[in-house]
């Protein structure tokens, strides 16, 4: 969900988690670090319907204003808001159950029946493990089994 400093990135999530809310949208990401063009505040949003363009542009006016009169960073950075995009990462329980039934590669951190990498229809999420059929058959995958997930376009 964040990267960076973690006292700072808490303030920032309880700041701007409920800015992010009153759109009808969740904060997905929220990392702040350092890139070469310096300081980045990104925010990944999502919602139940997508996120478009217009979504991304009233938040960031928003945060933007609030982060001026907040000023809980000490540094120049540069705002990104953005969608998770179609090839979205899944981290947490939820952004597997909303993707129920679409195409995903997941990448374990054990080996499950001698293989790690797993391409196939997100099925669902049953206490703690994600259920996933691929063109060899149905596979159950613990979550903190799960190096990284997302999804795969199809073209």
């Amino acid at each position: 969900m964040a990267t960076g400093n973690p006292a700072l990135i808490k303030r920032l999530v309880d700041l701007l988690e409920p800015v992010v809310a009153d759109y009808g949208l969740e904060l997905a990401e929220l990392q702040f670090r350092r890139e070469a063009p310096g300081w980045v505040l990104r925010l990944v949003l999502d919602g139940e319907h997508g996120v478009g363009i217009d979504d991304c542009a009233r938040v960031s006016r928003e945060v933007s204003h609030l982060l001026e009169v907040e000023d809980p960073i000490e540094q120049p950075f540069h705002l990104e808001v953005s969608s998770p995009g179609l090839d979205r990462p899944l981290k947490r329980e939820r952004d597997y159950q909303r993707c129920l039934g679409k195409k995903a590669k997941i990448v374990c951190r054990q080996p499950l029946a001698e293989q790690t990498v797993f391409i196939g229809e997100l099925g669902e999420l049953l206490d703690g493990v994600v259920n996933i059929t691929t063109e060899s058959g149905p596979v159950a995958i613990p979550l903190e089994n799960i190096r990284r997930a997302r999804l795969v376009v199809e073209w």
